[in-house]
């Protein structure tokens, strides 16, 4: 059995365990930030937990090009779109909390780990070799459609970040109720921007891997936009009801 084909059934099974991931969410929290309970044991602190959970993606998509026998102007892009995000995410981010923030749980970081370094190798694998790509794929309408999702999706990720952020002092813990920018429509625009995100990476590669992990986006955000929903609403009696959880004016 060749890689290839051994490549696909791994794919599809994980792009199916996504599926089966949803209701689950739906039911039970992720039992981090807000939502980790006093019996969550182990923990790291915050910072810590978001590198560890987030530096295998930038590391193994990149270490996927590393050992490719070789690559185009094609792959580079989606190469500098990926690290965009994750360079962002496990190392700008981290460093910019303010205050200590939420412990993460030991076996949080762990999963999210796993989870890293499964999607990094199945997205860097596809595109940095097994994608077969050429240079014409830049001007074709899915790679200019979801490139352009990609990065307005990043914008709106970063924006409504930078809005949490700055409901904090240095040094403060605690929630506040987030005001401006797509917060006056829904309580979590930064996962409507990874979803966004996501699904033009999807569409930009025209990949299996993409579309699993767009579905992984979608089975993992969606339950926690709903979560954080349904908490500011019992924690703030003010809390404006013409917000949705995810996407304006319907979920």
């Amino acid at each position: 059995m060749t890689e290839r084909t051994l490549y696909f059934w791994f794919v599809w099974a994980w792009a199916g365990l996504a599926v089966v991931t949803l209701p689950v969410l739906l039911v039970r929290t992720a039992p981090y930030g807000r939502h980790t309970p006093s019996s969550a044991g182990h923990r790291l602190p915050s910072r810590l937990g978001w590198l560890l959970m987030e530096a295998p993606a930038p590391v193994v998509f990149g270490g996927c090009y590393l050992f490719a026998p070789g690559f185009d102007v094609t792959a580079l892009a989606f190469l500098g779109l990926w690290q965009l995000h994750y360079l962002n995410r496990a190392f700008v981010y981290p460093l910019r909390m303010r205050g200590p923030g939420t412990p993460v749980p030991l076996s949080i970081v762990a999963s999210a780990f796993a989870f890293n370094v499964v999607n990094g190798y199945l997205n860097g694998r596809w595109t940095s070799a097994l994608g077969h790509y050429t240079p014409a794929w830049l001007v074709d309408p899915r790679f200019l459609t979801g490139a352009a999702l990609f990065v307005a999706g990043f914008v709106i990720n970063y924006h409504a970040d930078q809005t949490l952020r700055g409901l904090r002092q240095p040094g403060e813990t605690g929630y506040r109720v987030p005001q401006g920018g797509l917060y006056r429509w829904v309580t979590c625009p930064n996962y409507l921007g990874e979803v966004v995100e996501w699904c033009g990476w999807a569409l930009a590669t025209w990949s299996p891997p993409g579309l699993a992990f767009a579905l992984w986006t979608i089975a993992n955000l969606a339950p926690r936009a709903l979560a954080h929903h349904h908490w500011y609403r019992r924690t703030f009696s003010e809390y404006p009801r013409q917000r949705r959880a995810l996407i304006p004016f319907l979920l």
